[in-house]
């Protein structure tokens, strides 16, 4: 090309290679999160509550989003599955003992660390390692934590107080009902089911594909809410249940003061009569109108009924 200047092409130079995809950053994927709240992109803060699909959100954007389900361009495509309050619980984290809060006169940055731990063996929960929280509690712990202690042995024989349950009586509950055997949470103590209380936080895409098969399931096993039939069903069990008797003692029966029955009736009286007087001043034709011809009963229609009686009351007014 000739090579004027002393610059020698390469074959980069020449020749038009394609262009490897760019790959996204793992550090910075595991750090927005573990570390950002996957609604609003705002640093996690407490009350954090998590979905059943282990994402972590603030508690301020999911009631955001669920008043105005608009307020968030891809709201949908994040938390679409999310319908109430209910659907999210609220978790309970331990804090980070060894994170210092910035202060301004430090010139060096510092790189972040996470803001909480697993209260079994301190990890941080930055992503390095899975962590994982009981749907019943809300408790966050280290998978690892919590499997070790799943797994530990019992005391030994003899710290046991003779008498009493042993620690995996405690700690293992038998549901009678449904036949499960139940652990308990080792932070709060509340029973949780090993097998279907335990999820993942920010799962891998073929975890997040189980668990969301399992909360689809989940939720067309609930029964469908009918408020007004089990309302109207309890008022005809009432209603069945509550005998005659007491129906008519209960019904209100309408009461008159005797002096106001009496002057009514004289008012009737007096009206009569003077209807009766009108009756026989008026003419033969006048009667014709509103009386039956040839001894035959005439029906009466809206335009003549009670004809008499309003112009006895306008005569009186």
């Amino acid at each position: 090309m000739g090579n004027d200047g002393g610059s020698i092409p390469d074959r980069r130079d020449l020749v038009r290679t394609k262009q490897k995809a760019e790959q996204a950053d793992k550090t910075n994927q595991l750090r927005a999160m573990w570390f950002f709240c996957a609604l609003s992109k705002r640093p996690l803060q407490e009350p954090i509550v998590s979905c059943p699909l282990g994402k972590l959100y603030n508690k301020d954007a999911i009631l955001e989003f669920l008043l105005d389900r608009t307020s968030f361009g891809d709201g949908e495509e994040i938390c679409g599955h999310i319908r109430s309050i209910r659907d999210v619980k609220t978790l309970k984290l331990t804090p980070n003992p060894a994170k210092t809060p910035p202060s301004a006169n430090s010139s060096e940055s510092a790189p972040d660390r996470a803001s909480f731990v697993c209260p079994l063996n301190f990890k941080e929960m930055n992503g390095s390692q899975p962590f994982v929280y009981l749907s019943t509690c809300g408790c966050v712990f280290s998978q690892a934590g919590l499997k070790a202690l799943s797994t530990s042995p019992s005391k030994s024989p003899g710290s046991e107080i003779p008498g009493e349950p042993g620690k995996d009586e405690k700690e293992k509950n038998t549901d009678k009902d449904q036949g499960k055997e139940l652990d308990l949470c080792p932070q709060c103590g509340a029973k949780y089911d090993r097998t279907s209380d335990v999820l993942m936080l920010n799962p891998p895409p073929e975890v997040e594909a189980q668990m969301r098969a399992a909360m689809e399931a989940r939720r067309a096993s609930e029964p469908v809410k009918g408020k007004s039939k089990k309302r109207k069903a309890a008022a005809t069990e009432v209603a069945a249940a509550e005998p005659p008797a007491k129906k008519k003692a209960t019904s209100p029966m309408p009461t008159t003061n005797p002096s106001i029955a009496a002057a009514s009736r004289a008012v009737a009286e007096s009206l009569a009569k003077e209807e009766a007087k009108r009756k026989a001043a008026m003419s033969d034709a006048v009667k014709s109108l509103y009386g039956p011809k040839a001894g035959q009963k005439k029906k009466e229609t809206f335009m003549t009924m009670g004809t008499f009686t309003r112009v006895s009351t306008f005569a009186i007014v």
